[in-house]
This record gives C-alpha cells, sequence and structure tokens, in this order.
C-alpha cells in the first residue's frame, strides 16, 4: 500500500508529546517501537535500498505532518510539536486525507513547471525523494561507512575516536588483534587518564550477546574502558552484557549514533542550508 507510512503519524504525534513536547529522533522511534510491541525484526528490517524500513517510514510521517503545520520543520535533529501540532490527535482516517492533500498540492506544483527527463519518478511513496526530510541522508551516510572494506572502517574509526579526544589511538591489525581492534587514550582530566580498546563490526543487522562478551574477555586485563563500534545495531540482550555489574564496563555505538558522532563533528560530510517552500503562502496568491 503506496500509503503505507501514514499509520505512523498520530503515533509521531502522541510519541512528542508524551516525551515533552520535543525529542532526538532516536527517542521518537523507541517510544513508537515500543508502544506497538514492534519486534526486534521489525524494528530493524531493512528496505532493499538500505535504509531501515521503520524509520524511514516514520521520517516520511513526519514530513507530512510538518507540511500540515503540525511539527516545526525548521530544526534539524530535533522533532518538536507547533502549538497546534500539541493538541491534535489524529485518526487513521484523518491521516489518510492529509496524505491525499499534500500530495495533491505537489502533484499541482509539478505540473506547473517542466519537468526534466532525469526526473521522472515512479509512482511509490518513495516518488517523494526530492521532498525527503533530511534525516534520510543519515541514512545514505550509514550505506557509505558501511561500503567501507573491514581495515577501511577500522582506520575511519581511529579517526573519529581522533577527532572526539582520544590519544595515541591506534589500529593494531587483523592478524594480532585478539579479539580487539583498536586501542587509545582517554584523558578524563589532567591526572587521570583511561586505556580503552575498540572493537569495530560492520553488520547490517543484530549484534547479540555473544560478541559483546567476547570482546569483554579479550580486553579483560588490557583496559579499564571498551567500545564496541558496528554499523548495526545492539539486541536487548547485548545491552546487557554490556552493563553487567561486576565485570569492565563495554560503550556500545550502534549505527544511529554512529550516523550522530560523525554529523557533530563534521567527518565525511558538509554543513548545507536548505530551503522549504512554503505552499500556504502561496496559496493567497493563487
Amino acid at each position: 500500500m503506496a500509503n503505507e507510512f501514514i499509520k505512523w503519524a498520530p503515533l509521531l504525534l502522541d510519541a512528542l508529546r508524551a516525551l515533552g513536547g520535543s525529542a532526538e529522533p532516536r527517542e521518537t522511534y523507541d517510544w513508537i517501537a515500543e508502544k506497538v510491541n514492534l519486534s526486534p525484526e521489525e524494528r530493524w528490517k531493512l528496505n532493499p535500498a538500505g535504509p531501515v524500513r521503520f524509520q524511514n517510514q516514520v521520517q516520511f510521517a513526519r514530513q507530512y505532518l510538518v507540511w500540515e503545520g503540525l511539527i516545526d520543520g525548521s530544526r534539524h535533529g530535533i522533532w518538536t510539536l507547533t502549538p497546534e501540532g500539541a493538541k491534535t490527535r489524529l485518526t487513521e482516517e484523518q491521516s489518510q486525507q492529509l496524505v491525499r492533500k499534500w500530495s495533491k498540492i505537489h502533484a499541482q506544483n509539478r505540473r506547473q513547471k517542466p519537468v526534466k527527463p532525469a526526473e521522472n519518478r515512479t509512482g511509490s511513496q518513495e516518488s517523494e525523494n526530492s521532498e525527503l526530510p533530511e534525516e534520510v541522508e543519515e541514512q545514505n551516510l550509514l550505506m557509505v561507512i558501511h561500503s567501507l572494506p573491514p581495515d577501511g572502517f577500522e582506520r575511519l574509526c581511529k579517526r573519529l575516536l581522533h577527532e572526539c579526544g582520544f590519544e595515541r589511538v591506534e589500529v593494531l591489525g587483523r592478524s594480532h588483534d585478539g579479539g580487539i581492534d583498536g586501542q587509545g587514550i582517554l584523558r578524563l582530566n589532567p591526572f587521570v587518564k583511561l586505556k580503552v580498546v575498540f572493537q569495530c563490526k560492520r553488520y547490517k543487522e543484530a549484534v547479540g550477546r555473544a560478541p559483546v562478551g567476547e570482546f569483554r574477555n579479550a580486553m579483560l586485563g588490557r583496559a579499564e574502558k571498551g567500545i564496541f563500534i558496528t554499523t548495526g545495531y545492539f539486541t536487548s540482550e547485548a545491552e546487557k552484557e554490556a552493563n553487567r555489574e561486576g565485570v569492565p564496563p563495554i560503550e556500545l555505538v550502534d549505527g544511529e549514533r554512529l550516523v550522530e558522532l560523525f554529523q557533530s563533528k563534521q567527518i565525511g560530510v558538509h554543513r548545507r542550508e536548505t530551503f522549504e517552500v512554503d505552499h500556504t503562502f502561496f496559496d493567497q496568491f493563487r
């Protein structure tokens, strides 16, 4: 069904209300997934092109709510309800009407300007690619990172850790890592520093408990802190293992967090300013 994504619109408004009126995308995804008891398989199922299907659909729903004036689209990385959005509760039928309304507006706008052959698109929901929220670009960044060879990903993680303040970061090499891909020093203050080891895995899907436990075994006696970095995601059992009491803690960095770090440090990305057409403004001149 072409408009399947809009089923998330009512829940998206509910999520932002429950989270105080604004939240990071990650918080919103987690709230909705927990609300509908979304299984890990459905939560992280990929589209054929790569992006996580659930997140991709929520992003589409958000964009329609932005056009409708229910979510503030002026800030990247924070989703915020407008005053109107804070008091609006949508039914499934109202959500579908919203899609039909804005699809008709965009169709009219396209007819008013010549379309180059390269701009022709299919009739699926993904046909609105020119109107996609910036979060979809984050999925593209993750796909680029995942496409790197294993040693390239390790060197990329070394660069990221260095940019985040780690000192003497080095990649150990695949034949001598002993389950550890690299190490470095994190200085907490002028008097205290920690030795940190890291593991890098280019996964598209889940990292379970076993790899996290194996990484901890490899780091015992070698470092005070471990960092496990993946382009995929961690299961709940992996998170429990990482935070198990009585053993050295392990920091888990999944694909979403990895993208956030690259953007915050502006590594491999360029900041750009974009403008969105306010169609309601131009309606007064039609």
